[in-house]
Protein backbone atom coordinates (compact mmCIF):
# COMPACT_ATOMS: atom_id res chain seq x y z
CA UNK A 1 0.00 0.00 0.00
CA UNK A 2 1.45 3.32 -1.09
CA UNK A 3 2.42 5.44 1.64
CA UNK A 4 2.05 8.89 1.97
CA UNK A 5 4.25 12.01 2.45
CA UNK A 6 3.38 13.58 5.74
CA UNK A 7 5.94 16.23 5.67
CA UNK A 8 5.89 19.96 4.30
CA UNK A 9 8.57 20.48 1.80
CA UNK A 10 9.46 24.43 1.45
CA UNK A 11 11.38 26.27 -1.42
CA UNK A 12 11.64 29.99 -0.49
CA UNK A 13 14.18 30.98 -2.67
CA UNK A 14 12.18 33.37 -4.69
CA UNK A 15 12.09 35.01 -1.47
CA UNK A 16 15.92 36.42 -1.71
CA UNK A 17 15.24 39.48 -3.70
CA UNK A 18 13.54 41.76 -1.05
CA UNK A 19 14.29 40.04 2.07
CA UNK A 20 16.38 41.05 4.83
CA UNK A 21 19.91 39.18 4.97
CA UNK A 22 20.12 35.86 7.13
CA UNK A 23 23.36 37.56 8.71
CA UNK A 24 22.44 35.34 11.77
CA UNK A 25 24.73 34.23 15.00
CA UNK A 26 26.21 31.47 16.26
CA UNK A 27 24.52 29.91 19.00
CA UNK A 28 26.49 30.54 22.50
CA UNK A 29 25.74 27.11 23.54
CA UNK A 30 28.46 24.21 23.03
CA UNK A 31 26.57 20.91 22.75
CA UNK A 32 25.37 19.64 25.06
CA UNK A 33 25.09 22.53 27.57
CA UNK A 34 21.84 24.53 28.78
CA UNK A 35 20.41 26.93 26.59
CA UNK A 36 21.38 30.65 27.19
CA UNK A 37 19.49 32.09 30.17
CA UNK A 38 18.14 35.30 28.66
CA UNK A 39 19.12 38.72 28.73
CA UNK A 40 16.69 41.85 29.81
CA UNK A 41 16.01 43.67 26.78
CA UNK A 42 14.14 44.49 23.40
CA UNK A 43 11.17 41.85 23.72
CA UNK A 44 8.52 40.29 26.24
CA UNK A 45 7.76 42.32 29.51
CA UNK A 46 5.75 40.26 31.67
CA UNK A 47 2.93 41.41 33.14
CA UNK A 48 2.04 43.72 29.89
CA UNK A 49 -0.84 43.51 27.25
CA UNK A 50 -0.98 39.89 26.05
CA UNK A 51 0.33 37.36 28.69
CA UNK A 52 -3.66 36.58 29.54
CA UNK A 53 -4.90 36.04 26.12
CA UNK A 54 -4.81 32.50 26.10
CA UNK A 55 -6.19 31.31 29.55
CA UNK A 56 -9.86 30.83 27.93
CA UNK A 57 -8.60 29.01 25.06
CA UNK A 58 -6.43 27.12 27.14
CA UNK A 59 -9.57 26.37 29.03
CA UNK A 60 -12.32 25.73 26.93
CA UNK A 61 -9.57 22.89 25.91
CA UNK A 62 -9.60 21.45 29.61
CA UNK A 63 -5.83 22.89 29.92
CA UNK A 64 -4.61 25.41 32.45
CA UNK A 65 -1.42 25.07 31.05
CA UNK A 66 0.62 25.73 27.83
CA UNK A 67 0.48 22.97 25.32
CA UNK A 68 3.44 20.94 24.18
CA UNK A 69 3.07 18.95 21.20
CA UNK A 70 4.41 17.03 18.07
CA UNK A 71 4.12 15.14 15.16
CA UNK A 72 5.46 12.20 15.84
CA UNK A 73 5.18 7.96 15.65
CA UNK A 74 3.06 5.94 18.42
CA UNK A 75 5.75 5.29 20.16
CA UNK A 76 6.96 8.97 20.76
CA UNK A 77 3.52 10.12 21.42
CA UNK A 78 3.58 6.68 24.08
CA UNK A 79 6.62 8.25 25.71
CA UNK A 80 6.11 11.23 27.33
CA UNK A 81 2.77 13.23 28.22
CA UNK A 82 1.96 15.66 25.06
CA UNK A 83 -0.89 17.54 25.30
CA UNK A 84 -0.92 17.26 21.29
CA UNK A 85 -0.52 15.45 18.28
CA UNK A 86 -0.57 16.68 14.70
CA UNK A 87 -0.67 15.72 11.65
CA UNK A 88 -0.19 16.96 7.63
CA UNK A 89 -2.84 16.42 5.43
CA UNK A 90 -0.84 17.37 2.27
CA UNK A 91 -1.78 15.52 -1.41
CA UNK A 92 -3.83 15.39 -3.78
CA UNK A 93 -7.42 15.23 -4.75
CA UNK A 94 -10.35 13.19 -6.16
CA UNK A 95 -10.83 13.68 -9.66
CA UNK A 96 -14.26 13.55 -9.66
CA UNK A 97 -16.38 17.03 -8.39
CA UNK A 98 -17.64 15.81 -4.82
CA UNK A 99 -15.19 13.11 -2.79
CA UNK A 100 -15.90 9.55 -3.09
CA UNK A 101 -18.09 7.34 -1.54
CA UNK A 102 -15.78 4.23 -2.12
CA UNK A 103 -12.05 3.60 -2.12
CA UNK A 104 -12.62 0.41 -3.86
CA UNK A 105 -14.19 1.35 -6.92
CA UNK A 106 -14.77 4.29 -8.98
CA UNK A 107 -12.31 6.89 -7.28
CA UNK A 108 -9.14 7.78 -8.45
CA UNK A 109 -6.46 10.84 -8.69
CA UNK A 110 -4.55 12.31 -11.36
CA UNK A 111 -6.22 9.35 -13.32
CA UNK A 112 -4.93 6.76 -10.57
CA UNK A 113 -7.00 4.16 -8.63
CA UNK A 114 -7.59 4.41 -5.64
CA UNK A 115 -7.88 0.76 -4.84
CA UNK A 116 -5.83 -1.18 -3.40
CA UNK A 117 -4.63 -2.94 -5.79
CA UNK A 118 -4.15 -0.18 -7.98
CA UNK A 119 -0.40 2.07 -8.19
CA UNK A 120 -1.13 4.34 -5.82
CA UNK A 121 -4.14 7.08 -4.58
CA UNK A 122 -2.62 10.56 -4.37
CA UNK A 123 -5.99 11.17 -2.69
CA UNK A 124 -5.65 11.30 1.44
CA UNK A 125 -9.03 10.24 1.93
CA UNK A 126 -8.03 6.54 0.64
CA UNK A 127 -4.86 6.23 2.23
CA UNK A 128 -6.33 2.87 4.35
CA UNK A 129 -8.03 -0.40 3.40
CA UNK A 130 -10.11 -0.13 0.34
CA UNK A 131 -13.30 -1.53 1.97
CA UNK A 132 -13.53 0.73 4.85
CA UNK A 133 -15.33 4.28 4.12
CA UNK A 134 -13.07 7.08 2.93
CA UNK A 135 -11.51 8.84 5.20
CA UNK A 136 -10.13 6.17 7.34
CA UNK A 137 -6.87 8.53 7.44
CA UNK A 138 -8.11 11.28 9.53
CA UNK A 139 -10.65 9.20 11.75
CA UNK A 140 -7.92 6.95 12.59
CA UNK A 141 -5.43 9.94 13.50
CA UNK A 142 -8.32 11.08 15.87
CA UNK A 143 -8.83 8.31 17.80
CA UNK A 144 -5.08 7.34 18.30
CA UNK A 145 -4.46 10.66 19.48
CA UNK A 146 -7.85 10.55 21.76
CA UNK A 147 -6.95 7.00 23.28
CA UNK A 148 -3.77 8.76 24.28
CA UNK A 149 -4.97 11.57 25.98
CA UNK A 150 -3.59 14.01 23.86
CA UNK A 151 -5.53 16.75 21.35
CA UNK A 152 -5.58 15.73 17.75
CA UNK A 153 -4.16 19.23 15.32
CA UNK A 154 -4.54 19.19 11.94
CA UNK A 155 -2.65 21.26 9.39
CA UNK A 156 -4.85 21.32 6.01
CA UNK A 157 -2.17 21.91 3.26
CA UNK A 158 -3.80 20.67 0.27
CA UNK A 159 -3.92 24.26 -2.39
CA UNK A 160 -0.03 23.65 -3.37
CA UNK A 161 0.08 20.29 -3.71
CA UNK A 162 -3.04 19.75 -5.15
CA UNK A 163 -3.11 22.74 -7.48
CA UNK A 164 -0.22 21.65 -9.92
CA UNK A 165 1.67 24.84 -9.88
CA UNK A 166 4.95 25.66 -8.69
CA UNK A 167 5.05 26.93 -5.19
CA UNK A 168 4.43 30.85 -4.26
CA UNK A 169 2.84 32.95 -7.29
CA UNK A 170 1.81 30.15 -9.57
CA UNK A 171 -0.06 27.99 -7.37
CA UNK A 172 -2.17 31.25 -6.20
CA UNK A 173 -3.85 31.19 -10.17
CA UNK A 174 -5.37 28.04 -9.28
CA UNK A 175 -7.79 29.37 -6.71
CA UNK A 176 -9.49 31.28 -9.28
CA UNK A 177 -10.48 27.98 -11.25
CA UNK A 178 -13.52 26.86 -10.63
CA UNK A 179 -13.04 23.31 -11.61
CA UNK A 180 -10.21 23.33 -9.38
CA UNK A 181 -11.62 25.22 -6.32
CA UNK A 182 -14.65 23.16 -6.31
CA UNK A 183 -13.13 19.93 -5.90
CA UNK A 184 -10.66 21.55 -3.02
CA UNK A 185 -13.71 23.11 -0.43
CA UNK A 186 -15.24 19.64 -1.48
CA UNK A 187 -12.08 17.79 -0.13
CA UNK A 188 -12.17 20.46 2.97
CA UNK A 189 -15.32 19.95 3.65
CA UNK A 190 -14.64 15.94 3.77
CA UNK A 191 -12.26 16.28 5.90
CA UNK A 192 -13.97 18.82 8.08
CA UNK A 193 -16.63 16.15 8.39
CA UNK A 194 -14.03 13.32 9.58
CA UNK A 195 -13.40 15.75 12.54
CA UNK A 196 -17.05 15.78 12.97
CA UNK A 197 -18.18 16.61 16.45
CA UNK A 198 -14.84 16.01 17.87
CA UNK A 199 -12.84 18.05 19.65
CA UNK A 200 -9.81 18.99 17.58
CA UNK A 201 -7.22 21.74 16.28
CA UNK A 202 -7.14 22.60 12.57
CA UNK A 203 -4.77 24.69 10.71
CA UNK A 204 -5.84 26.64 7.34
CA UNK A 205 -3.23 26.60 4.75
CA UNK A 206 0.05 27.38 6.54
CA UNK A 207 2.29 29.90 4.05
CA UNK A 208 -1.24 30.30 1.98
CA UNK A 209 -1.95 33.43 3.43
CA UNK A 210 1.77 34.79 3.03
CA UNK A 211 1.57 34.53 -0.65
CA UNK A 212 -1.58 36.33 -0.94
CA UNK A 213 -0.36 39.19 0.84
CA UNK A 214 3.58 38.49 -0.70
CA UNK A 215 2.39 39.14 -4.46
CA UNK A 216 -0.12 41.44 -5.04
CA UNK A 217 1.43 45.09 -5.29
CA UNK A 218 -0.39 46.37 -3.09
CA UNK A 219 -0.67 43.64 -0.52
CA UNK A 220 -4.31 43.07 0.15
CA UNK A 221 -6.76 40.20 -0.43
CA UNK A 222 -8.71 41.59 -2.53
CA UNK A 223 -6.14 41.74 -4.97
CA UNK A 224 -6.39 38.17 -5.92
CA UNK A 225 -9.13 37.18 -7.89
CA UNK A 226 -10.34 33.43 -6.40
CA UNK A 227 -13.70 31.47 -8.01
CA UNK A 228 -15.40 31.23 -4.18
CA UNK A 229 -18.71 31.56 -5.20
CA UNK A 230 -18.77 29.17 -8.72
CA UNK A 231 -17.27 26.62 -6.19
CA UNK A 232 -18.99 26.33 -3.50
CA UNK A 233 -22.34 28.12 -3.80
CA UNK A 234 -23.70 25.95 -0.90
CA UNK A 235 -21.71 26.98 1.89
CA UNK A 236 -19.64 30.32 0.23
CA UNK A 237 -22.23 32.16 -1.78
CA UNK A 238 -22.76 35.36 0.05
CA UNK A 239 -18.66 35.29 0.03
CA UNK A 240 -16.23 37.83 -2.18
CA UNK A 241 -14.60 36.31 -5.19
CA UNK A 242 -11.59 37.58 -3.83
CA UNK A 243 -8.82 35.69 -0.86
CA UNK A 244 -10.93 37.80 1.32
CA UNK A 245 -14.07 35.41 1.01
CA UNK A 246 -11.65 32.45 0.57
CA UNK A 247 -11.08 32.50 4.48
CA UNK A 248 -13.96 33.69 5.41
CA UNK A 249 -15.67 30.80 3.64
CA UNK A 250 -13.05 28.01 4.96
CA UNK A 251 -13.30 29.41 8.52
CA UNK A 252 -17.30 29.17 8.24
CA UNK A 253 -17.07 25.52 6.64
CA UNK A 254 -15.61 24.64 9.74
CA UNK A 255 -18.00 26.49 12.26
CA UNK A 256 -20.47 24.40 10.46
CA UNK A 257 -19.24 20.92 9.50
CA UNK A 258 -16.42 20.64 12.61
CA UNK A 259 -18.69 22.88 15.47
CA UNK A 260 -16.34 21.81 18.19
CA UNK A 261 -12.60 22.17 16.45
CA UNK A 262 -10.62 25.05 17.30
CA UNK A 263 -9.85 26.66 13.96
CA UNK A 264 -7.18 28.99 12.98
CA UNK A 265 -5.03 30.57 10.45
CA UNK A 266 -1.08 30.85 9.81
CA UNK A 267 1.16 33.89 10.14
CA UNK A 268 4.31 34.20 8.21
CA UNK A 269 7.29 36.31 9.58
CA UNK A 270 8.03 36.98 5.96
CA UNK A 271 4.86 37.72 4.28
CA UNK A 272 5.45 41.49 3.78
CA UNK A 273 8.50 40.80 2.08
CA UNK A 274 10.69 41.62 5.23
CA UNK A 275 11.44 38.44 6.86
CA UNK A 276 10.79 39.77 10.98
CA UNK A 277 12.82 36.33 12.28
CA UNK A 278 15.76 37.59 10.61
CA UNK A 279 16.28 40.89 10.93
CA UNK A 280 19.54 42.26 12.76
CA UNK A 281 18.78 45.83 12.83
CA UNK A 282 17.81 46.89 16.37
CA UNK A 283 15.57 50.09 15.66
CA UNK A 284 13.41 47.82 13.30
CA UNK A 285 10.02 48.61 14.36
CA UNK A 286 9.12 44.45 14.59
CA UNK A 287 5.33 45.56 16.25
CA UNK A 288 5.00 47.95 12.95
CA UNK A 289 6.04 44.90 10.83
CA UNK A 290 3.73 42.31 12.73
CA UNK A 291 0.79 44.40 12.35
CA UNK A 292 0.88 44.62 8.64
CA UNK A 293 0.86 40.58 8.90
CA UNK A 294 -2.38 40.70 11.47
CA UNK A 295 -4.10 43.02 9.67
CA UNK A 296 -4.36 41.11 6.66
CA UNK A 297 -5.55 38.33 8.41
CA UNK A 298 -8.10 39.81 9.86
CA UNK A 299 -9.51 40.80 6.42
CA UNK A 300 -9.57 37.29 5.48
CA UNK A 301 -11.21 36.12 8.49
CA UNK A 302 -8.91 36.04 11.42
CA UNK A 303 -11.40 37.93 13.66
CA UNK A 304 -13.32 34.69 13.83
CA UNK A 305 -10.52 32.50 14.52
CA UNK A 306 -9.54 31.28 18.02
CA UNK A 307 -6.04 31.30 17.21
CA UNK A 308 -2.84 31.78 15.20
CA UNK A 309 -0.31 29.81 14.22
CA UNK A 310 3.66 30.98 13.95
CA UNK A 311 6.51 29.34 13.64
CA UNK A 312 10.05 29.58 13.69
CA UNK A 313 12.57 27.75 11.25
CA UNK A 314 10.85 25.17 8.98
CA UNK A 315 14.44 23.53 8.75
CA UNK A 316 17.41 23.33 11.65
CA UNK A 317 19.45 25.76 11.88
CA UNK A 318 22.26 22.84 11.82
CA UNK A 319 20.80 22.17 8.28
CA UNK A 320 20.75 25.56 6.65
CA UNK A 321 24.08 26.03 7.45
CA UNK A 322 25.93 23.17 6.17
CA UNK A 323 23.82 22.12 2.73
CA UNK A 324 22.75 26.07 2.28
CA UNK A 325 25.29 28.27 4.13
CA UNK A 326 22.84 30.21 5.90
CA UNK A 327 23.24 31.21 9.52
CA UNK A 328 19.54 31.07 10.80
CA UNK A 329 20.61 30.40 14.12
CA UNK A 330 18.72 32.78 17.27
CA UNK A 331 20.89 34.01 19.93
CA UNK A 332 19.51 31.98 23.35
CA UNK A 333 21.68 35.10 25.19
CA UNK A 334 19.52 37.16 23.64
CA UNK A 335 22.20 39.79 23.23
CA UNK A 336 22.73 39.50 19.36
CA UNK A 337 19.83 40.45 16.61
CA UNK A 338 18.11 37.98 15.65
CA UNK A 339 17.42 36.24 18.99
CA UNK A 340 14.13 34.64 20.88
CA UNK A 341 13.47 38.02 22.15
CA UNK A 342 12.76 39.34 19.26
CA UNK A 343 10.84 36.40 18.00
CA UNK A 344 8.47 36.48 20.81
CA UNK A 345 7.85 40.03 20.54
CA UNK A 346 6.95 39.84 16.78
CA UNK A 347 4.24 37.29 17.98
CA UNK A 348 3.59 39.28 21.07
CA UNK A 349 2.25 41.97 18.12
CA UNK A 350 0.24 39.49 15.94
CA UNK A 351 -1.55 38.35 18.96
CA UNK A 352 -2.41 41.51 20.46
CA UNK A 353 -3.60 43.14 16.56
CA UNK A 354 -5.78 40.09 16.16
CA UNK A 355 -6.91 39.35 19.77
CA UNK A 356 -5.93 35.83 19.48
CA UNK A 357 -3.61 33.87 21.10
CA UNK A 358 -0.58 31.93 19.26
CA UNK A 359 0.65 28.69 19.01
CA UNK A 360 4.12 28.21 17.58
CA UNK A 361 3.72 25.57 15.44
CA UNK A 362 6.35 22.91 13.30
CA UNK A 363 9.49 24.35 15.67
CA UNK A 364 13.27 22.53 14.62
CA UNK A 365 13.49 19.17 16.91
CA UNK A 366 17.38 20.15 16.63
CA UNK A 367 19.64 19.94 19.64
CA UNK A 368 23.73 20.66 20.34
CA UNK A 369 24.57 17.25 21.48
CA UNK A 370 24.01 16.09 17.63
CA UNK A 371 26.42 15.41 14.98
CA UNK A 372 24.78 17.97 12.52
CA UNK A 373 23.82 15.33 9.43
CA UNK A 374 21.27 13.81 8.23
CA UNK A 375 18.38 13.85 10.79
CA UNK A 376 20.55 14.54 13.17
CA UNK A 377 21.13 18.27 12.82
CA UNK A 378 21.33 20.42 15.46
CA UNK A 379 19.32 23.52 16.96
CA UNK A 380 18.49 24.98 19.91
CA UNK A 381 14.25 25.90 19.86
CA UNK A 382 13.17 22.64 21.41
CA UNK A 383 15.88 23.48 24.83
CA UNK A 384 15.34 27.31 25.00
CA UNK A 385 11.17 27.26 24.49
CA UNK A 386 11.09 24.15 26.72
CA UNK A 387 13.09 25.91 29.40
CA UNK A 388 11.63 29.42 29.39
CA UNK A 389 8.19 28.40 28.65
CA UNK A 390 7.30 31.74 30.67
CA UNK A 391 8.70 34.11 27.74
CA UNK A 392 6.60 32.41 25.50
CA UNK A 393 3.48 32.72 27.69
CA UNK A 394 4.09 36.34 28.39
CA UNK A 395 3.94 36.74 24.90
CA UNK A 396 0.12 35.35 24.32
CA UNK A 397 1.34 31.94 23.24
CA UNK A 398 -0.25 29.01 24.34
CA UNK A 399 1.64 26.27 23.33
CA UNK A 400 4.60 24.82 21.30
CA UNK A 401 4.68 22.29 18.49
CA UNK A 402 7.25 20.69 17.60
CA UNK A 403 7.78 18.81 14.09
CA UNK A 404 10.34 18.33 10.86
CA UNK A 405 9.90 20.58 7.61
CA UNK A 406 10.40 17.80 5.49
CA UNK A 407 11.76 14.40 5.61
CA UNK A 408 15.32 15.74 6.15
CA UNK A 409 15.32 17.35 9.31
CA UNK A 410 15.03 16.07 12.95
CA UNK A 411 13.24 14.14 13.95
CA UNK A 412 11.27 12.88 17.87
CA UNK A 413 12.73 9.59 17.01
CA UNK A 414 16.26 10.97 15.89
CA UNK A 415 17.07 13.63 18.41
CA UNK A 416 18.66 10.97 20.75
CA UNK A 417 15.51 11.49 23.12
CA UNK A 418 15.95 14.89 23.50
CA UNK A 419 12.03 16.25 22.97
CA UNK A 420 10.77 13.58 25.64
CA UNK A 421 13.15 14.24 27.63
CA UNK A 422 12.68 17.81 27.77
CA UNK A 423 8.87 17.49 27.85
CA UNK A 424 8.70 15.13 30.88
CA UNK A 425 11.14 18.06 32.70
CA UNK A 426 8.86 20.34 31.33
CA UNK A 427 5.61 18.69 32.88
CA UNK A 428 7.18 17.20 36.31
CA UNK A 429 7.63 21.00 36.76
CA UNK A 430 4.02 21.56 36.66
CA UNK A 431 3.86 23.44 33.20
CA UNK A 432 3.35 26.56 32.40
CA UNK A 433 0.29 29.02 33.32
CA UNK A 434 -0.81 31.49 30.57
CA UNK A 435 -0.90 34.19 32.53
CA UNK A 436 2.51 35.16 33.64
CA UNK A 437 2.75 37.34 37.23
Amino acid sequence: MWTPPQLRRKCWSFLAVGLLALTGCSDSSKPGDEPGTGTDGPGVVPGTGSECLGAKFLTSLGKDRLLVGAQMEDATAKSAPFDVRYLYIAAGLFDSKDACNSCASGCTSNGASCSNSGEGCGWWGCWQYDQEPPGAYVRDFIKAAKDQGQIPFITYYEEFQASGYSEGKQQLAALNDASFLQRYLADWRFLLKQVGQEKALLQIEPDMWAYLQFFPADGKPQSTAVAVKAANPTDCGTQENNAAGLGKCMIAMARKYAPNAKVGLHASAWATKTDVSANTDPSFDVTAEANKVADFLLQVGAADTDFVTVEASDRDAGWYQETQDKATWWDPENKKLPHFRQAFSWAKAISARLNKPHLWWQLPLGNMSLANNDKHWRDNRVDYYLTHPAEVAAAGGVGFLFGAGNYEQTTPETDGGNLVKRVKAYKDAGGQAACVP
